[in-house]
């Protein structure tokens, strides 16, 4: 699809979040764009709500649970659950997500959230999580050319609300990506961002 159209979309599909992840659902994309995690680490099967509002918002994606899941292999042997972690991941994949639709080109990072409560858990034979973020913040910084959401989010699993995640906070920044993996470049090696900005 064409930028143009990505920036417009209201819903993707489970193979649209796939090719993203591979750098190959845009033709046309800016120089510097989103990808999300490749499987197994993309937490999101379909985004089945994308709205935009100014800098408000809502985007609202869900995972289908399988009995086969990575995570209930080795999280924990004898009790498998869904790792808390993943699904406040889940939620900064389509924060960062919803950055890119709205237009902030760069490569997204997760910049932490307030906070997060668990109610409940994530086992094998649940059927879907359903994670519904309003953003309540979507801000671009021209002079940097660098974005930034913040979202709360509610997580359900088959209908049971189970976790909250106070302003989940994603940054978009240009000039970061590590592009020529696994070369040893000048951003073969992390550490502190510069995040004043933001």
């Amino acid at each position: 699809m064409l930028y143009a159209e990505f920036t417009r979309r209201d819903s993707f599909s489970k193979e649209e979040l796939v090719a993203l992840s591979q750098g190959h659902l845009v033709s046309d994309s800016p120089s510097e764009f989103v990808r999300l995690p490749a499987p197994p680490m993309l937490m999101i099967d379909r985004v089945v709500e994308l709205r935009r509002d100014g800098a408000r918002g809502r985007i609202v994606g869900e995972q289908d649970i399988r009995f086969t899941d990575w995570f209930f292999h080795c999280h924990f042997r004898g009790d498998p659950v869904q790792p808390g972690c993943l699904g406040v991941d889940a939620v900064w994949q389509l924060v960062g997500l919803y950055c890119a639709a709205a237009g902030a080109p760069g490569s997204g990072r997760a910049l932490g959230c307030k906070e997060v409560e668990f109610a409940g858990q994530i086992r094998p034979f649940n059927e879907v999580v359903r994670y519904e973020v309003d953003i309540r913040r979507f801000s671009q910084l021209k002079a940097s050319g660098s974005a930034v959401a913040i979202g709360t989010a509610r997580v359900f699993v088959d209908g049971e609300l189970i976790y909250t995640i106070k302003d989940a906070k994603v940054g978009m920044f240009q000039g970061i990506a590590y592009s020529d993996y696994p070369a040893r470049s000048a951003r073969s090696k992390g550490g502190i961002m510069d995040r004043s900005d933001v």
